[in-house]
């Protein structure tokens, strides 16, 4: 018998069971009890607050204040004592059954719903009842429970039918009593949704920020890696070849000796000059200095930079097919400028006495083309170290840009690297 009654329970009505009072894609809200039946560990019961303590106490006194209106009139209209003793008795069960609806909400209306079918006086507990489950269940849960309050509103006229009220009168009341309850707790609950949603969103926008604020300082400090190693790489390559060479060879002339010692003083001076520049950038970046105090190489440099790599001892060969070196755009010649400054450190350091070729080729419309060739080493490779990220950084420097960089070894063991630039018609 018990058996068939749960295997019903569980396929007509499966509202009733614990598993079913909690909906999983329904948001879990601040003052929720846990589902009926589990949820929460044992000895975790969630504690009243002052305000729930607060709404408990108003909703009780209502419901009781309910229920002594209905047993004046049952008191008028039965003439029996028993009736009066039962309404009296199922009235005030029915307002304490009210201090658990908390804990399990859909079983307490569903029993208020009942005993309001044979007592008026649990009129108002039935009510507070079925505005608990509108606030604390899903739609779910409880629809089913407003429905079955729904049926009760025709039935219970027909039990205990109130002297010169008429039986459709009756219903109608009853009807719009149910929906008002239910309709008022749905409120309640959508509001407290909107809440959590709102909040959530909240938190979501200021998680975002922070990953924003920190991708931006990420990006930052990769642009300030990016300009150290390309202003600083080529001075500081210059010191160790230099140093490097009076090393090796101290009976070296004088003058050789001397002219050595100058340029690494030289290169040493304006590697601290550049130091101090990037620096000073750094410094006054967020006090809105304009980009004049920045070094900004441009194409128009480029002589420069291999006059100052022939006066360290490299043999380069320009090739400027590009009358007016001005005319290119300065972010073009820039990146023009650091991928050849990079590809002669690069030189120096790996094919020591090699003659390097630096082409430059574009016009407008087509593009900037730099070319930057050298055959292998004559002698040992020079022992300066190296990170390998100069090249990771001209191939980002130039995808920025809008434009592409390939390099690799060529078949007589030299080395090759070209990159296009855009440059707008």
């Amino acid at each position: 018998m018990l058996r068939t009654f749960v295997r019903m329970t569980r396929t007509e009505y499966p509202w009733l069971l614990p598993s079913a009072m909690a909906d999983p894609h329904d948001p879990e809200l601040p003052g929720d009890p846990p589902p009926e039946g589990g949820g929460r560990p044992k000895g975790r019961r969630p504690r009243r607050t002052v305000r729930d303590w607060v709404v408990d106490t108003v909703l009780f006194l209502l419901a009781a204040a309910v229920g002594l209106l209905a047993a004046e009139s049952s008191e008028q209209i039965n003439t029996s004592g028993a009736v009066v003793l039962f309404d009296q008795l199922v009235g005030a069960a029915a307002c304490c059954a009210l201090w658990l609806r908390r804990r399990w909400p859909v079983r307490i209306a569903v029993v208020l719903t009942i005993a309001g079918v044979f007592s008026p006086v649990a009129g108002g507990a039935f009510l507070v009842g079925l505005f608990s489950v509108a606030v604390h269940r899903p739609f779910r849960p409880a629809a089913l429970v407003g429905a079955l309050a729904l049926v009760t509103a025709f039935v219970q006229p027909l039990l205990r039918p109130e002297p010169g009220v008429g039986l459709l009168t009756s219903i109608i009341a009853g009807i719009v009593l149910v929906l008002l309850a239910m309709g008022w707790g749905m409120l309640v609950r959508s509001r407290r949704q909107l809440v959590v949603v709102l909040r959530e969103r909240a938190h979501r926008a200021e998680a975002e920020a922070e990953l924003r604020a920190e991708q931006a300082q990420r990006l930052a400090r990769e642009a300030i890696a990016r300009e150290m190693h390309d202003v600083l790489a080529h001075r500081l390559t210059l010191l160790s070849v230099h140093a490097g060479a009076l090393e090796f060879r101290p009976d070296a002339p004088p003058a050789e000796v001397a002219r050595a010692a100058g340029v690494i003083r030289d290169s040493a001076h304006e590697a601290l000059q550049d130091l101090r520049q990037i620096i000073g950038v750094l410094r006054t970046s967020g006090e809105g200095e304009g980009e004049g105090d920045r070094p900004q190489p441009t194409l128009a440099t480029l002589d420069a930079l291999v006059a100052e790599s022939r006066e360290a001892g490299m043999k380069v060969v320009l090739v400027n097919r590009i009358p007016e070196p001005a005319d290119v755009p300065a972010a073009t010649g820039r990146t023009v400028y650091r991928i050849a400054q990079e590809a002669l450190t690069n030189a120096r350091k790996h094919a020591p006495g090699a003659e390097v070729t630096v082409a430059v080729r574009g016009a407008p419309g087509d593009g900037v083309v730099v070319e930057v060739d050298n055959p292998a080493p004559v002698g040992e490779p020079g022992r300066v170290p190296g990170s390998g990220q100069g090249l990771i950084g001209l191939t980002e420097r130039a995808t920025l840009a809008g434009g592409s960089l390939e390099h690799g070894r060529t078949g007589d063991g030299g080395f090759h690297v070209r990159a296009w630039l855009p440059w707008a018609a």
